[in-house]
């Protein structure tokens, strides 16, 4: 757990709470940057992947993965993205399959175990002789960043210094659970209103694969992904999806140092969400879990205009040997 009395997280009373801090910066954050130089990206199957440069000449990029249903310009994203573009690195945030703006070109779209697509992206940064890079990701996101350097193992790229992922619903079985009870429906209702236009969409383009008559009556996570996610991207079920794509089993195999950090009030993730045993972390991988944050929160009113987890990131890379 974390203890560092300069960077513990204590935000006002009124942000005590893990659903406030997971609606407030959607609701009321606004971020400042300059336009990005978006640019896409060709994937192996004729899809192709939007990408958000943010270049200062920098020999040092940070890539940075959304969340569920989120995209590259999410108030989250262009935090961390100015928070280190200031500390003297260049930022590329991705958008996955259906996220950028447009509707992707195959059947499939994204999931939280898309190693492949954030593969094809890291190779292509790797490939614009960067020396150093950094990998960070939110929720979904934090999950996909985790597993896909679980997955390299020590095969991973030696010019990648670390990672940085908040708010990763590593058990996702239990994090579809959790979000199944009466009490998250409010999120449950936005997620599903989210994907059914783009499952409309996809009904559109492949009539003969993709059906969404009876989409209403879907409630969860669970209903979804057994109708939709696992046949669209070659798993047997739900479950099976999930077991094969939670990053938490492959985590000690992380072989360059990360931080994930799961606030304890985080109303998308199960208890599964927050190991603590070394035999699970493994020897490269720290894990915090601040009393709040909410999900994908860390609110914080600072002159500077960072939010706490923008400030725990900095203080994590600061320590790392960068170039």
């Amino acid at each position: 757990m974390y203890r560092s009395k300069t960077l513990r997280y204590r935000p006002p009373v009124w942000l005590r709470n893990g659903h406030v801090q997971s609606v407030w910066p959607t609701l009321f954050r606004s971020v400042s940057l300059r336009a990005p130089e978006r640019r896409w990206l060709a994937t192996p199957d004729d899809d192709r992947l939007y990408l958000d440069w943010y270049r200062q000449g920098a020999g040092r990029l940070a890539i940075i993965s959304h969340g569920l249903e989120g995209h590259s310009q999410r108030p989250y994203v262009l935090g961390l993205a100015r928070a280190l573009l200031a500390a003297g690195w260049d930022v590329l945030a991705w958008n996955y399959r259906s996220c950028g703006g447009d509707m992707n070109l195959q059947p499939r779209f994204y999931h939280s175990g898309a190693t492949d697509d954030l593969g094809l992206v890291v190779s292509h940064a790797l490939g614009k002789g960067y020396r150093t890079v950094l990998l960070s990701g939110f929720s979904l996101g934090g999950n996909l960043t985790l597993l896909y350097l679980g997955q390299q193992g020590e095969r991973v790229d030696s010019r990648i210094c670390g990672a940085v992922a908040f708010s990763v619903p590593c058990d996702l079985a239990g994090s579809a659970e959790v979000l199944a009870r009466p009490s998250r429906r409010i999120y449950m209702q936005r997620f599903l209103k989210d994907l059914h236009g783009k499952m409309r969409q996809k009904a559109q383009a492949f009539p003969g694969l993709i059906d969404v008559e009876g989409f209403g009556s879907i409630r969860s996570f669970h209903e979804f992904d057994d109708r939709f996610t696992a046949p669209l991207h070659g798993f047997r079920d739900a479950r099976d999806y999930w077991a094969q794509c939670s990053a938490l089993p492959r985590l000690r195999d992380i072989r360059v140092p990360s931080l994930m950090v799961n606030a304890a009030d985080d109303p998308f993730l199960s208890r599964g969400c927050f190991p603590e045993s070394t035999r699970v972390l493994g020897r490269h991988l720290r894990f915090e879990s601040p009393r709040w944050g909410g999900h994908v929160g860390f609110v914080e009113h600072a002159r500077d205009g960072l939010y706490w987890s923008e400030r725990r990131a900095l203080h994590f890379i600061g320590r790392l040997s960068v170039a």
